[in-house]
């Protein structure tokens, strides 16, 4: 990596610096647009000791579940338990902490962080458990409560396509949190389908600058569907 030049090779290069005890943002919703592989490389590493912050953690056997397996997280920042049994278990055991954010607020602590706003007040979880212990505050007659914004040490993305200088597409539902996630750390890897040169991505269709992307590498993916619904086949046709 030389310059403006955002790419590495590998994965432990991708991924170094990453220690026990730091807290990792990463994109993705269920299993679309998951930073897989560098999920994995977590895995092979055994960091252990994490605070994850994603919509959710995952499946049970993929994306950020696999981390479960062997208990490297200590805390999930999420908004819903989703299709893993384990996240469910252990949050019930208390092996894991959990904390269960609502979706649009969890959206917007990554968004602030990378905009340099500490905290913001927000309406959502005014008057349930979201809010026991948060500043509340009234505007126009209205409750508010307030909520920090969260910077992780690292930040996993996955992208469709990027120019060697991180400027980064995503592609259509799996835009979701990647762009918020890619705001909020203080070292941001992303992993793309396609690396192009500069300037063959048109300015127009740019999703997020470089200038938040530290590391870019390019793998292959497996985009496993979390729910498969089939619909039976007419019986003569």
């Amino acid at each position: 990596m030389a310059g403006l030049n955002k790419v590495v090779t590998s994965y432990a290069q991708a991924l170094a610096g990453l220690e026990d005890g730091m807290t990792v943002i990463a994109g993705g919703f269920g299993l679309c647009g998951i930073p897989e592989n560098l999920i994995k490389e977590i895995k092979r590493k055994g960091t252990r000791n994490l605070t994850v912050v994603s919509n959710n953690c995952g499946t049970t056997e993929y994306g950020l579940g696999i981390l479960l397996l062997d208990k490297q997280i200590r805390k999930m920042v999420a908004s819903y338990v989703g299709e893993n049994a384990n996240f469910e278990a252990q949050m019930m055991s208390g092996e894991l902490e959990v904390e269960l954010t609502p979706q649009g607020t969890l959206a917007e602590k990554m968004r602030a962080a990378g905009a340099g706003i500490p905290a913001f007040y927000t309406a959502t979880g005014f008057g349930t458990e979201v809010a026991v212990g948060k500043e509340v505050k009234e505007f126009n007659g209205r409750q508010y409560i307030l909520e920090e914004s969260i910077k992780g040490d690292f930040a996993l993305v996955k992208a469709w396509k990027a120019d060697t200088y991180g400027n980064l597409v995503f592609r259509k539902t799996a835009r979701n949190f990647n762009p918020l996630a890619a705001m909020a750390g203080k070292v941001t890897v992303v992993e793309v389908e396609q690396i192009v040169a500069p300037g063959e991505l048109d300015p127009d269709e740019i999703h997020t600058p470089g200038i938040y992307v530290d590391r870019l590498i390019q793998g292959s993916f497996e985009k496993r569907i979390e729910q498969l619904t089939i619909r039976p086949s007419s019986q003569g046709q």
